[in-house]
């Protein structure tokens, strides 16, 4: 369990100011000069020792990720940092707790990784229902400027680095950073094929990096408090601290930070009060948004809620948004639901996501009223393996993912409602 003095976040629920004197108070922007004069190499390599791996749902290796940038960059190509802050994922509500609380860290991280990745500046893209959020976004930037800790010789380092921020128009296909990169550059937001890879050639055709919002704040702490610090907390593989979104029928929804491998059930009953109705009520679980398969109930209960920990289950960590379902919940409806979310949220550049995500959905439908063939089942599995893996990004394989979930757990209650409705069908005849 997390101490309170081990926590990154410490005005996650606000109930402190969120402006540059409260964060001060709070640590931010502490000797942020002598963080930066350690070097870029050095930066990285503290990154790199502390196991940070992307809190956007992928979980790649941060340290790594930024060593990908170009040691020298050219002047006529500056190297570019873009934060993804698209919290789009249905069951993912961290991101904009962190800008709405605490800005602060995210802008003093912005300063510091673009410095390490030798950017000239970064741009905070940041979804576009997230009114206030925005509003405390730009007003933290403008403070950070008019304190001389941005723009030239930021916090006095010698180094010139701007912040930009640019809101987007609540488009899920943008939290997908080359969608991000083309709605940046005022074009439609769709995925670019891959390679070249951003860090080749990214916004504007310069070196990029899109990083998490969770996973930029966290650095100035790493770096101040040591890699050895936060790698001591979790399991191999899969350190740090987390922010854990939890939402669905438990005693008190959360947001809350707690350490990475944390048992599911101890995660829901130290901060959520338990499962509503009682464990023996638990009917399955979303573990990471939306996008990752649900893994039912007995299977959740004591997993280790990591990237790893989760992967053995079949499932993902992805934004650490658990969605918890009891018995009371029309399991099929809440997978229809969410196939029509991808369905709509497609951007329609491959086929198979274009023309499958609408499908599926339809043929969800049916399975929810009962109204189709016990063979549509593997109709359908079958037809989510053609999606999944075969498009630019991986909005297709989010589409996919919960059916199949569906259909490998909870298959009977899919032949129940089909035999059900073949006997209304009977009487009718």
């Amino acid at each position: 369990m997390l101490a309170d003095k081990d926590r990154i976040f410490t005005n996650l629920y606000g109930f402190q100011p969120w402006n540059l004197k409260a964060a001060q108070a709070r640590g931010d922007w502490d000797k942020t000069k002598d963080l930066m004069s350690r070097g870029q190499d050095a930066i990285i390599e503290e990154v790199k020792a502390s196991g940070l791996r992307g809190r956007g749902g992928a979980g790649f290796p941060t340290g790594l990720k930024w060593s990908f940038m170009p040691k020298e960059p050219r002047a006529d190509r500056p190297s570019f940092l873009v934060i993804n802050a698209d919290e789009s994922e249905p069951g993912s509500c961290k991101d904009r707790e962190i800008i709405r609380h605490d800005p602060h860290k995210l802008i003093e991280g912005a300063l510091i990784a673009g410095y390490a990745m030798r950017a000239r500046a970064a741009y905070i893209y940041i979804r576009g229902e997230f009114i206030r959020e925005a509003e405390t976004l730009f007003a933290a930037v403008q403070e950070a400027y008019d304190a001389g800790l941005l723009g030239k010789n930021a916090a006095k380092s010698g180094y010139d680095f701007d912040v930009f921020v640019h809101r987007g128009a609540g488009a899920y296909i943008c939290g997908e950073e080359t969608a991000m990169i083309e709605s940046l550059e005022g074009k439609k937001g769709q995925p670019r094929l891959k390679p070249p890879f951003p860090a080749g050639a990214g916004l504007y055709g310069c070196p990029t990096t899109v990083n998490n919002v969770e996973s930029i704040a966290v650095v100035p702490t790493i770096l101040r408090r040591g890699a050895s610090w936060f790698s001591s907390f979790g399991r191999e593989n899969n350190k740090g601290t987390k922010l854990f979104q939890i939402s669905g029928h438990v005693e008190r929804p959360c947001v809350v930070e707690e350490e990475m491998g944390i048992p599911f059930r101890d995660l829901i009953e130290k901060h959520c009060g338990g499962i509503r109705g009682g464990w023996d009520n638990l009917l399955a679980v979303i573990p990471g948004g939306s996008s990752v398969p649900l893994v039912p109930a007995a299977e959740i209960m004591d997993a280790p809620m990591d990237f790893d920990g989760l992967k053995a289950l079949g499932s993902g960590l992805g934004t650490a948004a658990a969605i918890v379902m009891d018995k009371s919940t029309d399991v099929v409806q809440a997978i229809s639901r969410i196939s029509y979310f991808y369905k709509h949220e497609s951007c329609g550049q491959c086929t198979p996501c274009r023309e499958g995500t609408g499908w599926m959905w339809r043929v969800m439908e049916r399975l929810r009223t009962g109204d189709a063939d016990i063979s549509e089942i593997d109709t359908l599995f079958d037809v989510t393996k053609q999606v999944e893996g075969h498009t630019i990004c991986a909005l297709g394989d989010a589409a996919a993912w919960p059916i199949q979930g569906l259909i490998r757990h909870f298959r009977p209650e899919l032949e129940r409602r089909i035999a059900e409705n073949g006997g209304a069908l009977e009487a009718a005849e």
